[in-house]
């Protein structure tokens, strides 16, 4: 969720014609990664958690490539999208731990 509430931080002061492009893309799919978490968690089984945690680590993806963009664009404050790319790092990471655990446990 401290990746989410980056993202929105970050663009807030993205400019106005980016409210429905680029604003609206990175912080939805900024959302999204913790809310498939957490779908996935009150999930009956294993394998949909792990379902969910794939769709989460596949929006965590789309949101590092929309940090680029925005840096490429140089949209918004360079440290805000700094801090958002590691959070978005270290999400990755954890993600990938998670997901490597739950097929551990399921062997």
């Amino acid at each position: 969720m401290q990746l989410t509430v980056a993202v929105y931080r970050m663009t807030q002061n993205f400019p106005p014609e980016e409210l429905y492009g680029l604003t609206s893309q990175i912080r939805r799919s900024a959302v999204s990664i913790p809310s498939n978490i957490a779908e996935g968690q009150g999930r009956l089984n294993t394998g949909e958690f792990r379902q969910f945690l794939g769709v989460a680590r596949g929006s965590n993806c789309e949101s590092q490539t929309q940090l680029e963009i925005a840096r490429a664009l140089r949209l918004g404050d360079v440290k805000l999208i700094d801090e958002a790319e590691v959070l978005s790092h270290e999400v990755g990471k954890m993600l990938f731990v998670l997901l490597k655990s739950l097929k551990t446990t399921q062997h």
